[in-house]
């Protein structure tokens, strides 16, 4: 009989051998890669003596064809009950219903930090002559900024009612034609995610938190997550931690806590990458760098990320990529995305024996040069399999 995982008391997830984990298949090539990389998952888990009992649930285009709903109640609830789960990509409808199945998903849940670890795995083509200088990861905050979704559309009612309050309340001239979105940034969402950040940077021998912002013009958003982010290190963590300017650039063994403007990071992560360790910044910054920094090792086809709340215990790990429906069905494309994220929901669970198997298994795979077609094609004397064969393939090097 499987078991649940459940949060302790304190606060630490107890995750019993054989746990019950809800996935989403997923939309488009979610058919070819989800079961790909399930293979991959079980097998490892079976070589360290646990299983997991999978409990289907359904989101997406899948969900809105069987039951009317983009994403049904019972998927939520199922989530919620489980505290994890993994999910490939979604189908999110245009014009209308949910503004994206992933946000809805976030905004639910609570799952306030998005992570995104970004390395290389030797032998993955890469645009940059260095690629294994690249090691960040990145905790990008999920609630707020100006994916909280709070905006009015123009030439609505109520984009002229917001113009005309702002301007009466606030002295703000606005054109009359615009349509108008709010940026929250608080001082709660800021603190939990830099919290976040800095006890994972702590646990994993980290040398380096960096706190990336735009803050020299949104002075009071992104300006103020930075000096809450300085503060919650004094407050919480100088045993452990350090600012800059509290250490003049010399922390000891403590942590470095720093902070780079938004726009020369997305140039010094390719020209320094060596300089940043992890990162931690706000939600549209963080999805400008998670894909930028993911283009130097092979691209986000095989890049992982986890959606996670770690206080109530929450998170769903995922795709990071698109459905790409062109491709759905034909066997063919990298099933790398998913089973990373599932790799990060091993590590999250503690089965980092696991977790280190199927990472050494992958390299292997690629180092013997059998790979999906979008490896193959940028690479040498390759073999190009399909995805579930490169599934196969891993599983053999366990």
């Amino acid at each position: 009989m499987s078991a649940m995982i459940t949060m302790g008391s304190d606060g630490i997830l107890h995750v019993p051998d054989d746990p019950v984990i809800p996935f989403i298949q997923g939309d488009g090539t979610g058919i070819d890669i989800w079961p790909a990389a399930q293979s991959v998952l079980d097998a490892a888990a079976a070589r360290h003596g646990r299983s997991i009992a999978w409990k289907e649930v359904l989101a997406g285009q899948r969900a809105y064809d069987e039951t009317g709903e983009w994403l049904p109640q019972e998927t939520v609830d199922a989530f919620r009950e489980h505290l994890i789960g993994i999910k490939g990509p979604l189908t999110t409808p245009v014009g209308g219903g949910i503004r994206s199945l992933n946000v809805a998903l976030r905004q639910i849940l609570d799952l306030y930090v998005c992570l995104r670890p970004v390395r290389w795995f030797s032998g993955v083509p890469s645009p940059v002559k260095h690629p294994e200088k690249v090691d960040v990861v990145i905790f990008r905050e999920n609630t707020e900024d100006i994916y909280a979704g709070l905006e009015v559309e123009q030439g609505t009612a109520e984009a002229k009612r917001l113009i005309e309050l702002l301007h009466d309340e606030m002295g703000w001239t606005i054109r009359t034609d615009s349509g108008v979105g709010i940026k929250p940034v608080s001082v709660t969402g800021s603190k939990r995610l830099v919290r976040a950040a800095l006890d994972y940077a702590v646990a994993r021998g980290r040398k380096s938190v960096t706190l990336v912002h735009k803050g020299n013009i949104q002075k009071y958003t992104e300006g103020a997550f930075r000096n809450w982010g300085y503060e919650l290190t004094r407050e919480e963590f100088s045993d452990v931690a350090v600012g800059w300017d509290d250490c003049g650039g010399d922390p000891g063994d403590r942590v470095l806590v720093k902070d780079a403007i938004a726009d020369i990071t997305l140039q010094q992560v390719l020209t320094r990458p060596e300089d940043f360790d992890v990162i931690a910044t706000t939600n549209l910054n963080g999805d400008y760098l998670s894909d930028a920094v993911a283009a130097q090792v092979g691209g986000i086809g095989i890049a992982p990320g986890g959606n996670i709340n770690y206080v109530s215990g929450h998170g769903i790990f995922e795709a990071t990529h698109g459905t790409a429906p062109k491709y759905a069905g034909q066997d063919k494309v990298n099933p790398g995305s998913v089973l990373l994220s599932g790799v990060m929901m091993f590590e999250h669970l503690g089965w980092t024996d696991a977790a280190d198997g199927i990472v050494r298994a992958l390299e292997a795979t690629i180092a013997d040069g059998i790979v999906t077609y979008d490896f193959a094609r940028l690479m040498d004397d390759a073999t190009e399999v399909k995805c579930s064969e490169f599934a196969s393939a891993i599983v053999d090097r366990l």
